[in-house]
């Protein structure tokens, strides 16, 4: 069991090798944590439209039982993650926590419920003040605003230029978000206005304490992640092992050279998790 398989990619940092060690040595001990858009799922212009890999589910029910857990960190709702994932009610997935909101929101498929704490109200008054915000400022034409209950989002994408879009918007959108105790966090196209101390990395580092953990994988692809990357690389120093895994390299320059391993988007990232099971089965 300790030998790799022949087709797993090996980590091309040190520590990532001890870490992927350390995973298939103790798996019991293991937690795997996984983003959802453009890890699990394929980035795509709606996201309303974004479904997980269909290799994903076949291929975390067969690594889940085998390791100490299975968490899902997303920005979206759980409930919206867990349908766009399909992991309700799966064979195999009948401990898998979907983090939801950074973390605000809990999902377990053991109870079928999702938890949540009451929503901030700088979020209500933000989300009612945003149409008008981006007509007076000149920027509605293109962008589209995003309810996520938890959080607003002005995405750019469809804007003629998305890029100067987005860098005209980041200060605007900055001093709203400040007059109504919120913080923003940029990502792929995207401004997303949300109540601070809510970020992959602090909900990663308490459910692995929770679980107490005793090697972490991690994997994700965008600016969001970043927190979490930092909460691993904390961990590390503190004796804890963990694997960073980038899923593609195009979009986000700082993630991948951050990375222990670089995948090639959903596909590669499915493939290793089922390599992952193959290993430990």
């Amino acid at each position: 069991m300790g030998s790799h398989p022949h087709r797993m990619p090996t980590p091309t940092t040190p520590a990532g090798r001890e870490a992927l060690d350390a995973l298939l040595r103790t798996p019991e001990r293991s937690v795997v944590a996984l983003d959802f858009d453009g890890t699990l799922a394929e980035i795509v212009p709606d996201p309303d439209q974004a479904r997980a890999h269909p290799g994903a589910v076949p291929a975390l029910s067969a690594l889940a039982p085998r390791v100490g857990s299975v968490a899902v960190i997303t920005g979206r709702p759980a409930g919206v993650a867990v349908r766009y994932g399909g992991f309700a009610g799966v064979p195999g997935l009948e401990r898998l926590t979907v983090l939801g909101h950074y973390g605000a929101e809990r999902w377990d498929a053991i109870s079928g419920t999702v938890h949540a704490p009451a929503p901030h109200p700088g979020v209500a008054a933000v989300r009612a003040e945003l149409p008008g915000f981006l007509d007076a400022i000149g920027a509605w034409q293109g962008t589209w605003i995003e309810e996520k209950g938890r959080a607003v989002a002005v995405h750019t994408r469809r804007a003629a230029d998305p890029q100067a879009a987005f860098e005209a918007l980041r200060e605007p959108l900055a001093e709203l978000a400040q007059r109504h105790g919120l913080i923003v966090e940029p990502g792929r196209a995207v401004l997303e206005l949300r109540p601070p101390g809510m970020d992959k990395g602090v909900a990663l580092a308490e459910y692995l304490a929770e679980t107490g953990a005793g090697a972490v994988l991690y994997a994700g692809d965008d600016l969001g992640d970043l927190a979490a990357f930092s909460a691993v690389e904390k961990l590390r120093q503190n004796g804890l092992p963990g694997l960073l895994v980038c899923s593609g390299s195009a979009e986000v320059a700082e993630l991948a050279e951050r990375a222990d391993l670089v995948l090639d988007g959903p596909p590669a990232v499915v493939t290793f998790l089922a390599d992952l099971a193959a290993a430990l089965s």
